[in-house]
């Protein structure tokens, strides 16, 4: 079983054999030329159940293949550039016990651990690293095995394992079982779920986050612990209190959700010109409150007018998951959302997992087995910030929303609505407190293709106005925002030296009042703070009693 594996899929004959091998091959120069890596690979292979050869596990940057892993899973093209600081070492451990090793030996020679699942963190913390230490990068791509039992009605899905594979593997043995995680199906189930994992089903089952029901996780000692022996904090933790501060997760138990044979989805785009700012000021009176089994989010974007050639305006892409049938569906949207005027033609009956690869994006006569190969459509060089909006946006600002959007080359806005389970999962029940109350979430984006410094600047100033423009309508005491789009504009660790003060700055916007509880639970597992990022969970200072000081002093 995947929760008990510590070799992976290799034999004891294999593990004697590869051992072998590894006594046996020089460390010539080209290979091991860094004596920290030199160090850092012998360390591994003493503290794990089996020793790899050095070129099937590590890629220095002297490799002809370091830059394509490096950007192998990356999203956003703007922290690949030669300025950006690279690890000296990327490190794909094959089995549990080499994650184990890598957090034993990186501690001993003083290195920075980056990790990735799927490298969709939008400020690049899986792997960069702006603190001026040296930092390896722990790649967890190898680690994807997923196991399926809808007799018990879970499944264990090991961290590099991606959204859209867990997916297909559930879609593989019952077309009536599904699990409420991401829209973008390359994202690394790991890291995801870290952050809470919302999707197209949030509002009938709440976040993948609500629906773990274990995890297997390495500790700042490099030791294992299965919820059980992690304790209800720590669990509690990881599910939504971001990535990277608490252990290296190695797999989730998932509890799967019953969903339909057969689902409905639409898409029904509407500019400026055919009503579009009305329109959505209505989305905003019902998106939370309408039937939970219907989820309908709003994709922005500035295109051309129809017929006016240079002209530009906005469109407004009512995207939908409808768990049902088309007939249901029409009922609802006449009776509560009338004014977009969906109609039959509109509407596409279909299986979920195709519903899965109708909201990603993919072509329609795409099938379900492309999720299986992990890639993204998405990279790009771009900017994102988040809100939580609890009131609607008036017309008049949304006229002034339009305006700013339309200074922008390419600008995007997501807007997701919440209501339904998402308002009834207490704000503590996870680190997860955008709750009751939230009728949508909004992410920003700006977009663009160059890697010229100059460019970005005017993008980075761009989104930054737009975020103070919308302030008055935001979510208020504190403005909040959402971990797994983290933004660094919020504040950040400066050689992991930020005290509590200055951490809730950040900390407060993505947990509000859970804030404490995570820092209090990472005082507990990792007091000597090993797992440090930009924007990570800090550590109190341990008195003499051996206690963690107030948070007040």
């Amino acid at each position: 079983m995947l929760k008990h594996s510590r070799t992976s899929t290799m034999t004891s004959l294999n593990s004697v054999f590869l051992s072998l091998l590894v006594v046996l091959l020089p460390f010539s120069s080209n290979v091991l030329s860094d004596t920290t890596n030199e160090k850092f690979y012998q360390c591994v292979c003493q503290n794990s159940d089996y020793c790899v050869p050095f070129s099937a596990a590590f890629v220095t940057p002297t490799n002809a293949s370091f830059t394509t892993i490096l950007q192998s899973t990356a999203q956003n093209l703007r922290l690949l550039v030669p300025s950006v600081p690279k690890p000296q070492l990327i490190f794909t451990p094959m089995a549990e016990s080499h994650v184990q090793a890598a957090v034993i030996c990186s501690k001993q020679l003083g290195l920075q651990l980056r990790v990735r699942s799927g490298g969709h963190d939008y400020e690049g913390l899986s792997y960069i690293s702006e603190m001026g230490s040296p930092f390896i990068i722990l790649d967890l791509s190898k680690l994807r095995g997923i196991e399926v039992n809808i007799e018990d009605n879970f499944v264990w899905a090991q961290a590099g394992a991606t959204v859209g594979e867990v997916y297909y593997r559930i879609s593989e043995k019952s077309k009536t079982h599904g699990f409420p995680a991401g829209l973008c199906t390359s994202l690394g189930i790991g890291g995801h779920i870290t952050g809470g994992a919302y999707g197209t089903m949030m509002r009938k089952y709440g976040l993948g986050a609500d629906n773990v029901e274990d995890a297997r996780i390495v500790d700042a000692n490099g030791r294992i612990h299965d919820r059980q022996s992690m304790g209800e904090d720590l669990f509690w933790a990881i599910r939504g209190g971001g990535g990277a501060s608490f252990g290296i997760i190695l797999s989730w138990k998932l509890r799967l959700v019953p969903v339909p044979s057969i689902v409905t989805v639409f898409t029904v785009p509407k500019t400026l010109e055919q009503n579009g700012t009305k329109i959505i000021y209505k989305w905003q009176q019902v998106a939370d409150k309408i039937d939970e089994d219907l989820f309908i989010r709003v994709i922005m974007n500035v295109v051309d007018k129809k017929d006016r050639k240079g002209e530009k305006t906005i469109q407004m892409a009512y995207n939908s998951l409808f768990l049902g049938r088309s007939d249901r569906l029409l009922e609802i949207m006449n009776e509560n959302f009338p004014e977009l005027g969906l109609t039959q033609k509109d509407c596409a009956e279909m299986s979920w997992i195709k519903s899965i690869l109708y909201i990603a994006g993919y072509p329609s006569n795409t099938p379900p087995e492309v999720l299986l190969q992990g890639k993204s459509l998405f990279k790009n060089y771009f900017k994102a910030k988040s809100d939580f909006m609890k009131e609607p946006i008036p017309e008049d600002g949304l006229e002034g929303l339009w305006k700013r959007l339309l200074e922008e080359d390419s600008p995007l806005m997501i807007w997701n609505p919440y209501g339904g389970m998402m308002a009834k999962i207490s704000e503590s029940e996870t680190p997860f407190p955008h709750r009751k109350g939230v009728i949508y979430m909004v992410q920003y984006l700006t977009l663009w293709n160059d890697p010229d410094k100059e460019l970005a600047t005017k993008h980075f100033d761009w989104i930054r106005r737009l975020y103070n423009y919308m302030t008055p309508y935001a979510s208020m005491f504190p403005r909040q925002a959402y971990v797994n789009y983290r933004d660094l504009d919020l504040g950040m660790n400066k050689n992991g030296s930020s005290s509590f003060i200055q951490a809730s700055i950040w900390g407060n916007k993505y947990f509000k009042d859970n804030f404490n509880r995570l820092v209090k639970v990472k005082t507990k597992v990792d007091p000597e703070n090993y797992f440090l990022h930009e924007q990570s969970i800090p550590t109190l200072p341990i008195s003499r009693n051996g206690k963690g000081k107030s948070m007040n002093q």
